[in-house]
């Protein structure tokens, strides 16, 4: 199943914002970033080379906030768009430290939005907040231990991008009891 074409490319441009992504679910961890924030760009690169995903970003924005929001929608579509209807694991977790900091996510991509987030940095639990809903994924994050913000919120990235890789792993059928929803429109 592997190198099947997950991949999205996906833009939005608002009056605050332009963002275009490129993303492959089978890639090797490359990141391509033109982010006008130095921690944003650090924590995009961490979560993709920690999830194995290639991406390719390009983001302008007039202000922080509207920046990292607006990067995490995008970065959450495109994972959900990449995915489509492929049986994947669906469901994992990991634990990482770095230096005092310990970490914990665990998260189920299934079509039932939640979030319970641990982070001493309201930017980057928004951020998380927005990519959980765009990708459509439980996430839960736990701060084991730690006392340094940045070590909590980049042990969080990479925790985060070691689940991924691991959810996002094809499988040979479908990881639920309910088999698959089917939608209907009239």
């Amino acid at each position: 199943m592997k190198g099947k074409g997950r991949k999205a490319s996906l833009s939005r441009q608002t009056r605050e914002t332009r963002i275009l992504i490129k993303l492959n679910l089978d890639g090797t961890g490359k990141c391509k970033c033109e982010i006008p924030n130095g921690f944003l760009t650090h924590m995009v690169e961490t979560l993709a080379k920690y999830s194995g995903v290639d991406l390719e970003i390009s983001a302008k924005g007039d202000i922080d906030h509207h920046l990292i929001e607006d990067v995490a929608i995008v970065l959450g579509k495109a994972f959900r768009k990449a995915l489509e209807d492929e049986p994947i694991k669906r469901i994992a977790s990991a634990t990482v430290p770095m230096d005092e900091a310990l970490v914990q996510v665990s998260l189920d991509l299934i079509e039932r939005p939640y979030v319970h987030l641990e982070l001493p940095d309201l930017m980057y639990e928004h951020f998380l907040r927005s990519f959980a809903m765009e990708l459509r994924a439980t996430i839960h994050t736990i701060v084991l231990r730690g006392k340094d913000s940045h070590h909590i919120v980049e042990a969080t990235f990479k925790a985060l991008g070691l689940a991924l890789k691991e959810a996002v792993a094809p499988i040979g059928s479908i990881m639920s009891t309910k088999s698959d929803v089917k939608w209907r429109t009239k």
